[in-house]
């Protein structure tokens, strides 16, 4: 199968897709086209928790502010898996825990002139009903279509073990790398900031969740709040400290918007602290 990422919304996927059934009969599966616009880090820290659960696959991320520019277009051979997008961070997260420990992980540099041109299907030697010619050539704005897209679709129907063999690829070392910061931890103290915030509106941050082990409440940038392990041990409309399916601890509301009732966005930072005696 090849997988689907990006932050377009709608409809730009689709033409990625259109481009890719012209290509190979793969499976096409949508992780996400709603990941924060530009958003290069909390995009990876998502497909970090996501495509750890797909079976072996071809991954196709467009998240990518930097298009048209001199930055590298990459494929990354993770495990069993391989990634296809930009060299701008996004892949190495997931790449990293798709390879595991021991597991392989190499750098392919793509020679886009090597693709070959994008075409649509319609005949564009004639002009469409408008009287207006359909694009030709490479876009600069669109390389989910015309250079990750053909790409994905070479990489997948070649296989992971021949990938050496197609000719636009190049072996490298990528040129930005990316790695998700981590929590200070100094004895009851720990320190992190926000990585997510899901569409629920929980703040997810990097305070693992052994931090919040052994505690009934913490104070949360300085405010008391209860630890639950479900958003149920509060009432409706309450905050708590809980840990999520990632592991991490997170700051929500039951049935309400952590975000929202603790003024926290990505990048933010987070102290969570045991609640002196007598406080609150």
């Amino acid at each position: 199968m090849i997988t689907l990422a990006s932050d377009f919304g709608t409809p730009y996927p689709a033409a990625m897709k259109g481009v890719l059934l012209q290509r190979t009969d793969a499976r096409l599966v949508d992780v996400a086209h709603d990941f924060p616009r530009q958003n290069v880090r909390t995009t990876a820290f998502w497909l970090g928790e996501v495509l750890p659960y797909f079976p072996p696959a071809t991954h196709l991320v467009v998240v990518d502010p930097g298009v048209g520019t001199d930055r590298n277009a990459i494929v990354v051979r993770a495990g069993d898996h391989t990634l296809v997008g930009p060299d701008n961070g996004v892949l190495l997260p997931a790449a990293r825990r798709l390879a595991g420990d021991a597991g392989r992980l190499e750098h392919y540099l793509i020679d886009e002139d090597g693709l070959g041109p994008i075409e649509p299907t319609t005949n564009q030697s004639e002009p469409d009903s408008r009287g207006q010619h359909l694009p030709q050539g490479r876009s600069k704005t669109f390389h989910g279509r015309d250079v990750f897209a053909p790409a994905a679709a070479a990489v997948h129907d070649i296989g992971i073990e021949t990938l050496e063999s197609l000719e636009w690829l190049e072996s490298t070392t990528v040129d930005v790398d990316l790695k998700l910061p981590t929590a200070t931890l100094e004895d009851e103290r720990a320190v992190g900031e926000v990585l997510a915030v899901d569409g629920f509106g929980n703040v997810i941050t990097n305070v693992p969740g052994s931090a919040l082990e052994d505690r009934a409440r913490v104070r949360a940038n300085g405010e008391p709040v209860p630890v639950g392990e479900t958003f149920a041990a509060v009432s409706v409309g309450e905050r708590l400290v809980t840990v999520g399916s990632h592991g991490y601890a997170e700051l929500d509301v039951n049935q309400g918007r952590g975000d929202e009732a603790f003024g926290l966005q990505p990048g933010d930072r987070v102290v969570l602290e045991p609640v002196p005696s007598g406080d609150g």
